[in-house]
């Protein structure tokens, strides 16, 4: 149930419906030198997350079909695996934090990748 890396593993779960946005992350993160999985629905994430537990990092949007959204998917991963760095964002209103697990970030879309990975680095180095 718990994961055993640090976040140095440099591991990410991109959780997005919406194919091309998804597939820019997936370029930029591998470019980066990530290792990325990719998930378009949250049933999706929780078979991957139950099947790498190197992962360290995930990003989900908040409307994706299925019967869970990011918000109930980061309290699930937040709840299941505790030291993973959380990310929502969504196109539309915020999310309060109030809604949002313990240790989470909101992104607005669009957000900028690069600074997205440079706040994902400092987590790493703090």
């Amino acid at each position: 149930m718990g994961q055993s890396r640090p976040i140095g593993s440099r591991t990410i779960l991109i959780v997005e419906d919406e194919a091309l946005v998804r597939f820019d992350l997936v370029d930029f993160f591998t470019l980066a030198g990530w290792r990325v999985f990719e998930a378009d629905h949250a049933e999706a994430a929780i078979a991957i997350l139950d099947s790498h537990k190197e992962i360290r990092v995930v990003l989900t949007d908040v409307q994706m079909p299925g019967s869970m959204d990011g918000v109930k998917l980061a309290h699930y991963v937040r709840e299941r695996f505790p030291p993973t760095v959380l990310f929502v964002v969504s196109g539309n209103a915020p999310i309060p934090q109030s809604e949002l697990p313990a240790r989470t970030t909101f992104l607005p879309k669009p957000f900028d990748p690069h600074r997205l990975l440079r706040q994902i680095e400092g987590m790493a180095r703090a």
